[in-house]
This record gives C-alpha cells, structure tokens and sequence, in this order.
C-alpha cells in the first residue's frame, strides 16, 4: 500500500463509508450502538483495517442518495452497484458479490418467460434508482418502465395499480410472493446486480488499491466467509475480474 493511497481514501485520518441501508442482503442489522451491520459494512471495516485507520459509516435510505454524495466529501468509498450512470461520478472495483434480479407477476398472468416481458402494452414496476431499476432504464425498449420511490413502495404499486410486472431482487421477491398467493417468479433473471465498492473521482491510487483489496477478498475467501456469517441467501462471490 503507498501513502498515495491512505491519503487518497482516508484523508481525514478515517476511512468514511458510505453504505446503503436498502439493500436488505447486504445490511441485515443494526449493532447494540446503531451501526450498520452485514456484509457491505464488514467489507468496509475490513478495508480500513487494512489502511490502518478506524472506519465511521455514513449511511444513506437508497443508493441514489450515496451516488448523489460523490465528490462533495461526504463519503470516502461507497459501497453500491456499479452501474454506467454511478461511474460517471465514482470509480469502481470489480464486484465483490453479485445478486440476481428478475420478474415476479400477477396470479393468470399471461406472461410466462423473461423474453415476454419487454413488449408493448406491458407495464413493470421497480424501486426507482436501484441498480437493477437503472439496469432496466437502459435496457427496457418496449415495455412501460415505473420507477416509485423503495422496495415497499414499488411492491404496492403492483398490488394496487394491477401492474403486469413487479422487477427486483429475487431473495426479494421471495419474500412478496408470500403475500400474493398464485403470483409467480419467473425463471432466469434479466441482471445480476453487481455490488462494488466505488471512491470518488480522480484517486486513481485509492481506486487501484480498491480493486486490488476486492481481488483478495474474493481469492481468499473473505467475501464467501462473511456471506456465510451473516447468513445471507441470494448472495454469491462474483467471479475474479
């Protein structure tokens, strides 16, 4: 590690994370002091462990919010999907952990496969500025997209408006599907959300050492290890980059 890069993560002597409360597999508690507690915020201590400083988190009610922080020192890295429109501000490591997005519909829905999804006439809901929601953003060229503010919220405007489709996380909708009997998840997925850890721009000798710490992790298993203490389904080690 070069003192470039402690400078460049850690000016303040902490290393400031920014973590997203919203994503339920990555945060899954609070500790005994109100600090976040899961796998993202375990990486983030890891991270300043190995910088020699302590860690102070800086959370945030979705990963909108963090990404809206970059470059206003705020944050120090923050651990969000890494999606196109989240580099233009930050720059990421390779994912450490990827999970599976896909659909979930109504009770006789007529559609039955991914590939019915996007087409005319078709309404889907999402959690506006999600990785998954921006994924669908750029990628949805038929369909209706509606972006509603959390998880709650996209799940009662499909309830409520009689959406076709309800686009989220899969252990997610594992969970929705509990209070729609004959609602269905479809098979597959249409992304697998890539979770990754980003600092802001120009620290081109903290990100490279970002990108190296997250290779270990994942090579060591590290990232595997944490999944497992945490208890964490629907979470998988991303490949190497």
């Amino acid at each position: 590690m070069s003192d470039q890069a402690r400078a460049e993560l850690a000016p303040t002597g902490v290393l400031r994370a920014g973590i997203n409360l919203s994503n339920f597999l990555l945060v899954t508690g609070r500790s005994p002091t109100a600090e976040p507690e899961g796998v993202a915020p375990d990486v983030a201590r890891e991270i300043a462990n190995s910088l020699g400083v302590p860690v102070h988190y800086v959370t945030f009610k979705s990963p909108g919010e963090l990404a809206d922080q970059a470059g206003k020192n705020i944050w120090d890295i923050g651990l969000i999907g890494a999606e196109p429109q989240r580099a233009a501000v930050m720059t990421f490591s390779a994912a450490y952990v990827e999970i599976e997005a896909t659909y979930m519909v109504p009770p006789g829905s007529p559609i039955k496969s991914l590939a019915e999804v996007d087409r005319k006439g078709v309404k889907i809901v999402t959690s506006a500025r999600s990785a998954y929601g921006l994924w669908l953003e750029n990628n949805i060229k038929n369909a209706e997209l509606i972006q509603v503010p959390g998880l709650d919220g996209a799940f009662n405007k499909f309830v409520e408006d009689k959406i076709d489709v309800l686009a989220g996380l899969r252990p997610g909708l594992l969970k929705d599907i509990a209070k729609i009997p004959g609602a269905t998840i479809l098979d597959g997925k249409f992304s697998a959300v890539q979770q990754a850890v980003g600092c802001n721009k120009p620290a081109t000798a903290g990100a490279a050492y970002i990108a190296a710490f997250v290779e270990q992790a994942k090579k060591s298993g590290l990232i595997a290890s944490l999944i497992e203490k945490h208890k964490v389904v629907g979470l998988s080690v991303a490949p190497p980059a």
